[in-house]
């Protein structure tokens, strides 16, 4: 779960394949083949878990070091995997390990929904942040924030993100509690991704279709001679 201000990638196939590569080998594959092939070689389910959690957070360094930043969902992870690796280590269960691996998916969630109370909700943040809140476009950006439909489309962005992750947290929750370890460190690695994939798509969809309400007002504004509305986003 981690999202993050990354450099804009090259173009081509070989640079969305590079952009994928750390995702595939720290965050998905790795884990994985980790895992089962420690247990496969008789290693104990607390000791594969400990380990295959050393990957997503060595991904989360080696980003921090390529970007000279830690992000605050990366350090909610390493929180997370910590804290259930000193668990396991104390515990000796590998049910707690897994458990500790839904806190910082719930903490974002609920994260979300609380800066809505703030003077600015998160994903509008994160979506500064991703532009640079020093750079032309990133204050061009900041400055639509004065338009009424502009707040409201990065509150209902937030409360969708902050619920699908407060949602994605809970299901984890029952597959663990329902299922073996290995389908459970399984699903731990493959449903962030399935929920990241619904939220992007969602997201995209509702830009667009807040663009065209935008382009719709900025049309019959003009065939009334009023000066035309700002765009949404």
């Amino acid at each position: 779960m981690t999202i993050e201000a990354r450099p804009v990638s090259p173009p081509g196939s070989h640079g969305r394949l590079r952009s994928l590569a750390p995702i595939v080998i720290f965050d998905i594959a790795g884990p994985l083949v980790a895992y089962y092939g420690l247990r496969a070689a008789g290693m104990p389910n607390v000791g594969a878990l400990i380990v295959s959690g050393v990957l997503p957070a060595l991904g989360i360094l080696l980003g921090a070091v390529r970007n000279r930043r830690l992000d605050a969902i990366g350090v909610l992870i390493l929180i997370g995997i910590l804290v259930g690796t000193v668990l396991g280590l104390v515990s000796g269960s590998a049910h707690l390990v897994l458990l500790d691996g839904t806190v910082p998916t719930a903490l974002f969630g609920l994260l979300c929904l609380g800066s809505l109370w703030s003077g600015r909700p998160l994903m509008y943040r994160f979506a500064v942040e991703a532009m640079g809140a020093d750079t032309p476009r990133g204050r061009e950006f900041a400055d639509k924030w004065r338009y009424p439909g502009f707040r409201h489309a990065f509150r209902v962005t937030t409360v969708v993100w902050g619920l699908a992750f407060l949602a994605e947290a809970a299901a984890q929750i029952l597959i663990i509690e329902t299922t073996s370890t290995g389908t459970a460190k399984t699903s731990s690695t493959v449903l962030p991704l399935v929920f990241a994939a619904v939220l992007v798509a969602w997201n995209i969809s509702y830009a667009k279709r807040g663009h065209r309400r935008g382009a719709l007002a900025e049309q019959a504004a003009r065939a009334r001679g009023e000066a035309p509305p700002a765009m949404p986003a």
